[in-house]
Parts: structure tokens; C-alpha cells; sequence
């Protein structure tokens, strides 16, 4: 989740909140349809690894802090050439000519500046990488023009000697305005040395000249084994807060060890297979606007899917610390973590004691129907409150172990919840209206973001035809503290 960092100045001179108990009601979610008429063509989903079943394909979204210019991102319908396309962030409408990065295979992440600048993550073929698979790279540019580009992958980066390409970055790019840094978390497979064939993570930081800066306890080059999913936010100084599903058992608080070692803390136990651990953070075109930092404040919510866990043996292959377990459920839903800082749980660590019986007593539920839920995102509408929005499938069939599901679309559902993770009121359903893009905090108490207007269907595995219209949606809120339901 994005915030233009002149939001906390304003929320600082705002004066007092008003109280409110009732939470969100219809009226608070406004849809701007078709507002956008795209200069190029984009196809709007992505299949799921493994299953094959349709996801929303990201589109990057992105304000710049004094909330004057807005950035959207998208890749062409040919599969390669990402488009960022300035917005006004006031009326969703297109602004000034399309700046396109022509070798760019998918839209990875995407920070706006106030110098009528943006930086983009994305990955391309790269010659002189000995590779044929995408390598990761970030682009910045100004005033339309490319300032720099700087591959964070290839050879050449990781002390231990091998060679990182990102057939898929699943990953985000922040920005830190206090230390003046990015940082890029991405999925990464080796493609020579020491882990040639397999997959991990690694995470860059860059100065705004471009240049990759080694911090000794915030960088890395390989850390959550097979990662399948990622949730990704700025800090103050680095490490960046950050978090990591794998396939060993768990999804872990990374920012200490940057990876899925016990320095970390375990938010959770998963059921999990090689290469699944129930699309946590959206799978395929997910891992973005999962983790929000509250306005002005050192802590954070993350949203994540989960089946729960029971059942927990020992995982040999890790050792002491690490389990595994079997899904409470068949289907997943909706869970949040709350984080005082970058480092530190609110609740109780997951625990890893062998033969506990249930080993998700720690997990704040936002739903605990039988529906299945996916595609879960949070952002912060101020200091206090936050959105919590995901998707429901209606009689779900789950034909894949740790993967996502198959059914009726039952609809797209946004929910506040306050700092202490208790929710308020109930979630507004809307069956025209989804998540497809990050969620960036516009102004006080209003989240908005990217979607395409369409008929979503999650009956099976499904392709549509190319789209040349992007939508936006928002959600406001007035309030501030507010009353638990």
C-alpha cells in the first residue's frame, strides 16, 4: 500500500477526528468506470501457477507525495513493453503522453516523485546475462525522459556466486522519503552456481542515482525458499519491513534475517506443498499493497488468505523451528497480523511445538465462512483505521493442494478494522468492483486503485480478450477512532 508522504503533515494539522461506530455503508465505495481510455492494449488476467484458474493481472498505482500526479502502470496485451500512463489522482483522468519501457515483461511495482518523476520495476531479456530469462530491473525516469536504469539481477550480485534471473518478480518496489533509498523485494530463480534450478527471493536497495548499496542486515540475495508470496513496505531506515510466504510451512516477518530463519518471527503455519502455500498474498499477479503502514506511525497490518493449521509434525528437511501442518479447512479466508513496528508481532509468535493440535490459536479471522476467499489487500486510511478487501467464491471446489480454488463469484468485499485489528461495522459486498492495482492512500480517510470493469468469472481456468478501458475505484471514510462491531 502507497502513501504520498505530505500525508502525514496534513494529517498532523488536520485537529481532531470525528468518532464513528458504524463503519462503511455502499455509499462509501465510489467507482469511476472506464475513466481511462488506455493507449495500448492489456490483457487484464493472469492464470495461476499450477491451477490455471484467473487472476487480475497488476496494475501499478502510484501517487506522488504532494498528491499532484498520478502514475499507472499496466504491460501490454503482446506480453512484452510496460506502459506507465500519468493519471490526475483527483479524477482518474489520463494526463500528458505515455512513457513506455519497451523490453519490460511484466509491471513489478511503481514509485512516484514529486520532480514529475516515477520509478518502475519490471524485468527483460538481457543480452549479457548469460540468461534467457527475464532479469530483474528498475527504470527511473523524469519528465518522460529514462534518468537511469540498474539491473538488480544477473550475474555479478550475489556474494555466493550465483546468478539470479525473474521468470516472475511477484514482488513490490518501495520508497523510503526519510532515507532516501528504494528497495525492490522480488521471487528469483538461479540460473548459475550454488542454487542453479532453484528459487528464492532476494531484496535490492538503490540510491536515487541508480546505484545497488549491500546493507548488511537489510539486503539479500536469497532468502524464503520457493517464495510464494511477498508483502513488502517502507521504513524509516532500513531493513524495510517485510514478509514472506513459503513452501517449507509458514509465512514469516522477514525484516530481521530477510529470510525464513527463527531470527524472523512466524506470523503463521501453513499447509504447504513444493512450490504452494495457498496463494496467501494473491499468487500469480498478487504480492503488492498486502502490508500497510498506519499513517504517521511505526506499525503495520498485513491481510493474508490461510486454510488455518492443526496438526503439527516435524519438518526434518529445516530442523529445529519448523513444522509442518494440515489445513483447518478446505477453503481459505481472510486473516490479519498486526505489527507495533517493522520487528515486532502484536500477537503471539505461531508456535512450533510438534504435536500441537492446533497451531493457529495466534490468527486474528476477518471472515470464517465456508466461502473461499483470495486476492486479500490492506491500506491504511490514516493513523488509526485501515481497509481490509478480498474475493469470495460461493460452493468453492478445491481441486489443488495449497493452491487457490474454483467456483461462483460471490463478490469483492471491503471491510474497516481499527488499529487493534477489531473490525467495524460489516463489509460493503460489491459484485462490479475488484482490487487490481495498488491501493494508495489519496488524501486522509480515502484508499483508491485500478481495476477493469468486467464480468469476473472464477468458474474455472479462463482467458478474456484484451481491454483498451481502466477503471478506478475508492473507498472514504470519515473517521478516525472508531467502535468495534
Amino acid at each position: 500500500m502507497r502513501q504520498p508522504h505530505s500525508l502525514l503533515s496534513l494529517l498532523l494539522t488536520a485537529g481532531p477526528i470525528a468518532q464513528s461506530s458504524s463503519g462503511l455503508s455502499d455509499s462509501s465505495l465510489e467507482k469511476h468506470v472506464d475513466i481511462v481510455t488506455l493507449g495500448h492494449s492489456f490483457n487484464p488476467v493472469i492464470a495461476a501457477y499450477r491451477t490455471g484458474y484467473p487472476h487480475h493481472r497488476r496494475t501499478p498505482f502510484a501517487v506522488s507525495p504532494n498528491r499532484r500526479t498520478g502514475y499507472l502502470a499496466y504491460l501490454d496485451a503482446s506480453g512484452t513493453g510496460v506502459h506507465v500512463q500519468p493519471i490526475n489522482p483527483s479524477t482518474f483522468a489520463a494526463m500528458g503522453d505515455t512513457v513506455t519501457v519497451s523490453a519490460g515483461k511484466e509491471a513489478g511495482g511503481l514509485v512516484a516523485h514529486d520532480d514529475d518523476a516515477f520509478a518502475i520495476l519490471t524485468n527483460e531479456i538481457s543480452p549479457s546475462s548469460g540468461s534467457d530469462i527475464p532479469i530483474p530491473v528498475i527504470y527511473r525516469f523524469k519528465n518522460g525522459r529514462q534518468v537511469w536504469k540498474t539491473f538488480i539481477g544477473g550475474p555479478n550480485l550475489d556474494s555466493g556466486g550465483s546468478s539470479h534471473a525473474s521468470p516472475d518478480i511477484n514482488g513490490d518496489l518501495v520508497f523510503s522519503e526519510k532515507y532516501g533509498h528504494y528497495a525492490a523485494y522480488i521471487v528469483v530463480t538461479a540460473y548459475e552456481g550454488w542454487a542453479s534450478g532453484h528459487f528464492g527471493d532476494a531484496i535490492r536497495y538503490l540510491d536515487t542515482d541508480g546505484n545497488i548499496k549491500e546493507i548488511s542486515g537489510a539486503s539479500s540475495s536469497w532468502g524464503c525458499s520457493h517464495n510464494t508470496g511477498i508483502a513488502f513496505e517502507a521504513a524509516d531506515a532500513p531493513p524495510f519491513a517485510s514478509i514472506c510466504a513459503e513452501d517449507q510451512g509458514a509465512i514469516w516477518l522477514t525484516t530481521k534475517g530477510q529470510g525464513m530463519a527463527t531470527a524472523g518471527k512466524k506470523i503463521s503455519n501453513e499447509l504447504t506443498v513444493n512450490g504452494g502455500s495457498n496463494e496467501p498474498m494473491g499468487g500469480m499477479g498478487g504480492s503488492y499493497s498486502a502490508l500497510a503502514r498506519f499513517v504517521g506511525q511505526d506499525s503495520y497490518i498485513f491481510a493474508w488468505v490461510s486454510r488455518g493449521a492443526v496438526d503439527l509434525t516435524p519438518n526434518d528437511w529445516m530442523g529445529t523451528g519448523y513444522t509442518k501442518s494440515q489445513g483447518r479447512t478446505e477453503n481459505r479466508n481472510v486473516a490479519i497480523a498486526l505489527f507495533s513496528d517493522k520487528n515486532t508481532l502484536v500477537d503471539e509468535e505461531a508456535t512450533s511445538e510438534i504435536g500441537a493440535a492446533d497451531g493457529d490459536n495466534q490468527v486474528t479471522w476477518v471472515t470464517e465462512g465456508s466461502n473461499d476467499c483470495s486476492n486479500a489487500h490492506a491500506a491504511a486510511f490514516n493513523s488509526s483505521n485501515a481497509l481490509i478487501t478480498w474475493e469470495e467464491i460461493q460452493d468453492p471446489i478445491c481441486d489443488f493442494e495449497a493452491m487457490g480454488c474454483r467456483g461462483k463469484f460471490a463478490g469483492t468485499f471491503y471491510q474497516l478494522v481499527n488499529s487493534k485489528g477489531e473490525k467495524v461495522g460489516v463489509p460493503v459486498k460489491s459484485t462490479d468492483s475488484f482490487v487490481a492495482g495498488d491501493m494508495v492512500t489519496v488524501s486522509e480517510g480515502r484508499v483508491c486503485w485500478p481495476y477493469i470493469s468486467m464480468d469476473w468469472d472464477l468458474s474455472g481456468p479462463a482467458s478474456v480478450s484484451s481491454v483498451r478501458k481502466m477503471s478506478f475505484a475508492c473507498i472514504s471514510t470519515a473517521s478516525g477512532s472508531t467502535t468495534p462491531s
